[in-house]
């Protein structure tokens, strides 16, 4: 609901700000104009969010919580924390996961298409994350990134995660990355850096494109 609350609220301030002067000359129609539109708009938030498919939302909230639970572990191992498992383990069911997952996530881009804000609420975020991982076949990534384009020009997904999964199938084909997402961590050094960008001098302007923090405040997370 956090992102049609936001929307509500910008949607009143513009509300406000076109009838700001009608308040000195007229404040009871200004009023009772703001307060139809109001009602109007959370009628249309109220509609959007009856349609959300309810076992869906569950489904890929189980579905992501798989994809973290073994890379939790795996994180816990490297940093040398306590974990219930080893770190072959890990990486079995780790792979076994993601194979799992990712049959489900093409079982539901079949269905429905890309799961955006209407039909899937916050969880359409979520379910990119589960896109992201399915590094094993890049074409279904790409078929995925065309049909979040389709939901972007309705305002209907995220332009962040179209930028991430851009550049996550950039790097799976071995091509640079527009807009600086993906990152590497030498193993030796442990210092992170991007991984090949095509263009580097205009990378902060593309990320701001998409509502992403610059490249240095974003490095700043990996260390």
């Amino acid at each position: 609901m956090n992102f049609y609350a936001n929307y509500f609220f910008i949607y009143l301030g513009k509300l406000i700000n076109n009838y700001i002067f009608s308040f000195k000359k007229h404040p009871m129609k200004a009023i009772t104009l703001i307060l139809f539109y109001c009602v109007i708009f959370i009628a249309k938030l109220s509609a959007q969010t009856a349609k959300h498919d309810t076992l869906l939302i569950q489904k890929i909230d189980s579905m992501f919580k798989d994809d973290q639970f073994w890379r939790k572990e795996y994180t816990k191992v490297m940093k040398k924390q306590p974990s219930q498992y080893d770190q072959e383990t890990i990486e079995k069911k780790w792979a076994e996961g993601d194979s799992i997952n990712e049959v489900k996530a093409k079982a539901i881009i079949n269905k429905y298409g890309y799961p955006g804000y209407s039909l899937a609420g916050e969880k359409s975020d979520t379910f990119f994350w589960i896109i992201q991982h399915c590094d094993d076949d890049i074409p279904f990534q790409e078929k995925v990134l065309r049909l979040l384009k389709i939901e972007i020009t309705k305002n209907n997904a995220s332009k962040r995660n179209f930028a991430y999964l851009t550049d996550r199938v950039l790097m799976n084909k071995k091509q640079k990355q527009i807009y600086g997402t993906q990152i590497y961590t030498d193993p030796k050094t442990h210092k992170s850096s991007p991984w090949k960008l095509k263009y580097p001098k205009q990378v902060n302007a593309l990320r701001k494109k998409m509502g992403i923090e610059t490249e240095e405040a974003y490095l700043k997370t990996f260390q």
